[in-house]
C-alpha cells in the first residue's frame, strides 16, 4: 500500500475538529468519514484528481494540525486543508450583539467558516435530505454510497470507509435503487440532474457567492435550503442562512428573543448580522443554543416538511 503525502499546517487559533468538520459528516454511521481515537477526523472524497482519503489530527493543543493522504486526489486535499479549516474565512464587520452569540463566540472563537471547494460532495446528500426527517435522510445516502460507492484509498478503506460515487455515476443509479433507499422521484430527480451538471456546478467555488447560489438554483429542485448547505461547506459563505429549515429560525427565534420566529422573523433578527449571518448560525448550534424539544422524536415518512428545498 503507497504511504501516506503528509503536511503540518499551523495556525494561531484553537481548531477543534470536532467542531470545525461535524457539518461534512452526514449522521453518526456516515460511511465517507469517521472520527478516530482521540479527536481526529478522516473522511473520504472524490476530488477534481480522482479518490482521496483525508486524515487531520490535532497537536500542540490544537494550534497544529497534521494532515496526511492517499490516492490521487491526495495532494488536491492536502492543498485544501487551510481552507477546510477555515484560513479563508473572514471576520471582518462581525460584532456580537445579542449576548447568545457573544457567548457562543467566546466558547468557540477558534472556528471559521469552512471551505471544502467540493460542491456535488455537498450538494448530493443535501438533496437527499430534502423535506425528510434527517434519520431517514441518513439512512438514504448511506444506503446508496455503501452500493455505488468503492473503498476508500489508503488504510481506512480496508475499515469500511467509502469514496462517494463519481457524478457520471450518481446519474446513472436507477431509479428503483433510490426508491429502495426511500428517497422519491423528486428528489432523486433533482440529484441526477445535478450530476448531469456537475462541470459547471464545481465551477461554482470560482464564483462570488451570489452568483455560484443563483447557477445552483437554476438546477430544478434545488432551491434556497439546499444552495445554503453547499455554499456553508463547499463556498465558505458566512452569510449562507438555512432559510426553509424545519429547526432553525425557530431556534433562533428563541435563542435571541426566548421566542420562535419564521423565516421572516428569521431574516429581521439577522439584519444586523448581514455577511455573517450563517456564522451567527453555526455559533448558537455549536452552543446548542436551542429552544426545548417537546414530545416524541418525529418517525421516519415521506414528504415529511423538516428541510426545505
Amino acid at each position: 500500500m503507497p504511504e501516506a503525502r503528509t503536511r503540518l499546517w499551523r495556525t494561531e487559533r484553537r481548531v477543534s475538529l470536532a467542531a470545525q468538520l461535524g457539518v461534512f459528516r452526514r449522521g453518526p454511521a456516515d460511511p465517507t468519514s469517521l472520527w478516530t481515537a482521540g479527536g481526529g477526523f478522516v473522511r473520504a472524497a472524490q476530488t477534481p484528481d480522482g479518490p482521496g482519503t483525508l486524515q487531520l489530527v490535532c497537536r500542540a493543543a490544537g494550534g497544529a494540525v497534521e494532515a496526511a493522504a492517499w490516492g490521487p486526489g491526495g495532494d488536491w486535499l492536502l492543498d485544501g486543508v487551510p481552507a477546510l479549516l477555515g484560513a479563508g474565512d473572514d471576520l471582518h464587520g462581525f460584532v456580537p450583539h445579542h449576548e447568545p452569540v457573544a457567548d457562543a463566540w467566546r466558547r468557540f472563537a477558534g472556528w471559521r467558516v469552512p471551505r471544502s471547494r467540493l460542491v456535488l460532495d455537498v450538494l448530493v446528500p443535501a438533496i437527499i435530505e430534502q423535506k425528510v426527517t434527517g434519520q431517514e435522510a441518513f439512512a438514504g445516502y448511506r444506503r446508496l454510497v455503501r452500493r455505488f460507492g468503492s473503498p476508500a484509498p489508503g488504510p481506512f478503506g480496508q475499515q469500511g470507509l467509502l469514496v462517494p460515487p463519481v457524478a457520471a455515476d450518481w446519474a446513472a443509479v436507477p431509479s428503483w435503487a433510490f426508491l429502495q433507499a426511500s428517497v422519491d422521484g423528486a428528489r432523486s430527480r433533482a440529484l441526477v440532474v445535478a450530476a448531469r451538471s456537475a462541470g459547471r456546478l464545481e465551477e461554482a467555488v470560482h464564483l462570488a457567492p451570489g452568483e455560484a447560489v443563483r447557477r445552483m438554483r437554476a438546477l430544478p429542485g434545488i432551491g434556497v435550503w439546499t444552495a445554503a448547505e453547499v455554499a456553508q461547506r463547499a463556498l465558505g459563505d458566512a452569510d449562507a442562512v438555512s432559510f426553509g429549515d424545519y429547526h432553525v429560525a425557530k431556534d433562533i427565534g428563541w435563542a435571541l428573543t426566548g421566542s420562535e420566529v419564521d423565516d421572516a422573523g428569521l431574516a429581521q433578527l439577522l439584519q444586523p448580522y448581514a455577511g455573517h449571518r450563517y456564522r451567527v448560525q453555526h455559533l448558537l448550534g455549536l452552543a446548542r443554543q436551542r429552544r426545548p424539544r417537546h414530545g416524541a422524536r418525529l418517525a421516519p415518512r415521506r414528504h415529511l416538511p423538516v428541510r426545505g428545498r
